[in-house]
């Protein structure tokens, strides 16, 4: 399958989140519950769900996208480069809207597939889920609620699950995989855990979007080296 893959079909995204709202304490009363209830079984004996409350973010229906990077794999007089795009805007609803934009005149031109490492558990379900929390009709290659994992393999590519080779209990961060394959990766500024804070407490969006940008960098070598071809280095990257 990989080496009949064709890179310059595959756009590669990754999104940046955060918790809704800073704090646990910030939540309304009701939401309170809920977070309570949701991390019910996953608390410590000393820990509380206000303490757990920084992950909220992972979580489509207690956080928020606040950065969505989107690039592809070009080639000039020989040589490959790597061309990314960042959507990102206070209001969640028109930063989706802007990508989903922009996703359909890239599928229009024939790069139809996407890829992201863990984007089947995580991006590409939380993109749809928080589109539809806002009305949002979804891109029919992000449609895919109820379908099977094998009926969307050709669309959605996972490096992740790539790597996995059918193991289901096995989980490789791109951070790690990077090492292993000596890919030059984001991680030496912040990484994810760190989002929220360099967003609600440092006000640096830029510095998570250059962030996000990179990771995308990242899957794209990191599908390179599957395929067992050299990467991208990053003076390579061209930011639109």
């Amino acid at each position: 399958m990989l080496k009949e893959l064709n890179l310059e079909e595959v756009l590669f995204i990754d999104i940046e989140t955060v918790p809704i709202v800073q704090s646990f304490k910030s939540l309304p009363e009701n939401w309170k519950k809920h977070w309570e209830h949701k991390m019910k079984f996953q608390m410590n004996e000393n820990e509380t769900a206000a303490d757990l409350y920084p992950r909220a973010g992972i979580y489509a229906e207690f956080g928020r996208i606040i950065c969505i990077s989107m690039g592809y794999v070009f080639q000039k007089e020989g040589e490959r480069f790597y061309r990314v795009k960042s959507f990102f805007d206070e209001n969640e609803k028109t930063l989706i809207g802007n990508f989903f934009q922009a996703l359909e005149k890239f599928i229009r031109s024939g790069k139809n597939k996407l890829c992201a490492h863990n984007g089947q558990e995580f991006d590409f379900p939380y993109i749809a889920r928080r589109a539809i929390v806002h009305g949002l009709n979804l891109p029919k290659i992000l449609d895919i609620a109820g379908t099977k994992p094998w009926e969307i393999k050709d669309q959605l590519l996972d490096t992740l699950q790539l790597w996995k080779f059918g193991d289901y209990k096995h989980y490789t961060s791109l951070s790690l995989l990077c090492e292993l394959f000596d890919i030059p990766t984001p991680k030496d500024d912040i990484d994810g855990s760190q989002v929220a804070r360099v967003y609600w407490e440092d006000n640096d969006l830029d510095r998570i979007i250059r962030y996000c940008e990179k990771d995308t960098l990242a899957v794209a070598n990191l599908l390179l080296r599957y395929k067992g071809e050299k990467i991208i280095p990053v003076e390579n990257l061209v930011v639109v």
